[in-house]
């Protein structure tokens, strides 16, 4: 049976870094406090020339050329992003008109920090269809532009960056086999972003407060760490995996806390843990795929070995996903 497998990954990650001294100079914090609460000790910011569609782009170009495809040869682009260049058209389609995959359709999701996890599935259900398939799959956010750069709940968690993969049928055995993805929007006021202001003074909401995002860390801490350990048992029973099978983990760059919590209750060893959230912090839908590029780039992901993907953002929504590398 063909399964998706991943050809070549990319990233890109903008010029400046804002460290957490810079923003103790911009909101009530420290480096103490900052590190403590999350694990988190710089951030990429998007400047100019660095658009949404750009770093996505540049990541497309880098994944790509990983893989040896030309932009033509692409059927199909998705990118997972909360924070697109435009409301229309689709982030997905600057970038197809950027790289010139003229034979490809476009288009964006949005599943917040868990987009990446839910693309990858997605695109794993075109290529079982048609194991012929191409496919670019993107991360890519500039959440500096969504930030309340006076809350310092969330201002020092949120950072900027794309990751790309390019996907293709293989029946060599490799590839995604099993996902586990769930959204409870019962749950939506614990994390959420509000859209711009109505222009229609009928549909204007009362608690509008502005586009940017708001969280209850506290709760969202609880539910991350069950649930996402929830997603995580249950796709390795339902596979037969054991967590002594597990190659390497790639989790959703969230917060250290979270992370370490999670890992200690699903048992996995520290060193089977890729994390690169102190040098870019809380990417949303890029955090995985930037990730996975850099443990690409190390030599971390070995051929033949399963990786663990899990994640969880607003919506709520979280997943794991397994595949064999």
């Amino acid at each position: 049976m063909n399964k998706a497998v991943v050809l070549g990954t990319g990233s890109c990650l903008p010029e400046r870094t804002l460290t957490n001294a810079d923003l103790e100079q911009m909101v009530d914090t420290s480096d103490e406090w900052i590190i403590s609460r999350t694990g988190i000790s710089n951030r990429q910011i998007a400047g100019e020339n660095e658009y949404n569609y750009q770093l996505a782009t540049t990541a497309a170009k880098r994944a790509l050329n990983n893989a040896g495809i030309e932009p033509e040869e692409l059927d199909l682009i998705i990118v997972a992003t909360v924070s697109p260049h435009m409301l229309m058209p689709s982030t997905a389609c600057f970038v197809q008109a950027e790289l010139g995959a003229v034979n490809a359709f476009a288009y964006d999701i949005n599943a917040a920090c868990a987009g990446f996890t839910y693309g990858l599935d997605l695109a794993s259900n075109y290529i079982q269809n048609r194991p012929d398939m191409k496919i670019l799959l993107i991360g890519s956010e500039t959440l500096s532009t969504r930030v309340n750069w006076d809350d310092r709940n969330t201002c020092v968690i949120f950072g900027d960056g794309a990751g790309a993969v390019v996907l293709g049928g293989s029946d060599d055995g490799r590839g995604v086999f099993g996902s586990s993805l769930h959204s409870d929007g019962r749950l939506w006021n614990l994390l959420f972003m509000d859209s711009p202001k109505s222009l229609n003074p009928d549909l204007q909401q009362e608690s509008w407060q502005g586009a940017f995002i708001q969280m209850n860390g506290g709760d969202i801490f609880k539910y991350a760490v069950r649930l996402m350990e929830d997603a995580v048992t249950g796709l390795l029973d339902k596979h037969g995996v054991n967590i002594e099978d597990i190659g390497i983990m790639i989790p959703h760059q969230a917060n250290i806390r979270i992370l370490n919590n999670l890992r200690e209750r699903l048992k996995v060893p520290e060193e089977k843990v890729f994390v690169n959230l102190s040098k870019y912090g809380n990417t949303s839908a890029a955090s995985i795929p930037i990730a996975l590029d850099e443990a690409n780039k190390q030599g971390r992901l070995v051929r033949g070995e399963i990786v663990l993907l899990c994640t969880f953002g607003g919506g709520l929504t979280w997943g794991s996903l397994l595949m064999r590398w």
